[in-house]
């Protein structure tokens, strides 16, 4: 059984704390930019690239603040307004960070002309790996962590308690980085998949049942619990995303065979 008790902060010079969830981030955004730009970007979209990424970190910033704000402890940041601009404490939605992603995206585009899809497909096919980085912070907090359990790999998270517990983080980290990533590239190479939105369409619907499945693994906030059927606020807003990516592949595998 492996003992978790890392420290949060990565760097501390002075009195300024660089923490290792700040750090993910950073990480997230510079490879994800380096492999968009470099590697997938077709050269119309490359050249718009570096204006592009400053809509998307804002996006991405507030979208998932105010998510998080929403989703998961509304009652809390209402009686602490201020408390809202701390994101350096943590606390992030990526449901929140898509939708804050998207309308960015579309304003973007708007501006330039652009098909929306253009973007929002290679910000899919990178995004796997900020949220591999991200699940990683997570795990060295020691939050988001998961239930008691015997197997051999269990976690013991000193700064919550003595029990060994499922490391949902890292299984978040698998299946939500490693493997969705590798599952978005092999697509990205087949040539019907070349459709602006398919990939989109693909990474919601992915994402969406593999962050449903671990969320069994994984204790709920404290503040919610469970929710309708039993289950937790992430995966009825994941049940949500993936319906969405559902009725975007469809709509556009539809225009495609009337095209």
């Amino acid at each position: 059984m492996f003992t978790n008790n890392f420290d949060p902060v990565a760097i501390e010079i002075f009195s300024l704390e660089i923490r290792w969830y700040s750090l993910s981030y950073i990480l997230g955004i510079i490879i994800g930019w380096y492999l968009a730009k470099n590697y997938f970007a077709n050269k119309n979209i490359k050249e718009k690239f570096d204006d592009y990424i400053t809509y998307m970190i804002l996006g991405l910033i507030i979208g998932g603040r105010i998510g998080y704000v929403l989703f998961y402890n509304f009652e809390y940041y209402s009686n602490n307004i201020f408390e809202i601009f701390k994101i350096w404490q943590g606390g992030m939605s990526f449901h929140g960070a898509v939708i804050g992603i998207v309308i960015a995206t579309i304003l973007f585009s708007k501006k330039r002309n652009d098909n929306v899809f253009n973007y929002l497909d290679i910000v899919a096919l990178v995004s796997p790996i900020g949220i591999f980085f991200g699940r990683i912070a997570n795990f060295i907090n020691s939050e988001l962590y998961g239930y008691e359990t015997s197997v051999p790999w269990g976690v013991k998270f000193i700064q919550v308690d003595n029990l060994s517990r499922h490391p949902s983080q890292i299984y978040e980290a698998i299946m939500e980085g490693i493997i969705l990533f590798l599952i978005l590239i092999y697509f990205w190479n087949k040539e019907k998949f070349k459709i602006p939105g398919k990939l989109s369409s693909l990474f919601l619907i992915l994402y969406s049942t593999f962050r449903f499945i671990v969320e069994y693994f994984r204790v709920p906030d404290e503040q919610i619990g469970y929710l309708i059927l039993n289950l937790t606020t992430g995966q009825l807003i994941s049940f949500v995303f993936f319906l969405l990516g559902v009725s975007l592949l469809y709509l556009i595998n539809d225009i495609e065979k009337k095209s």
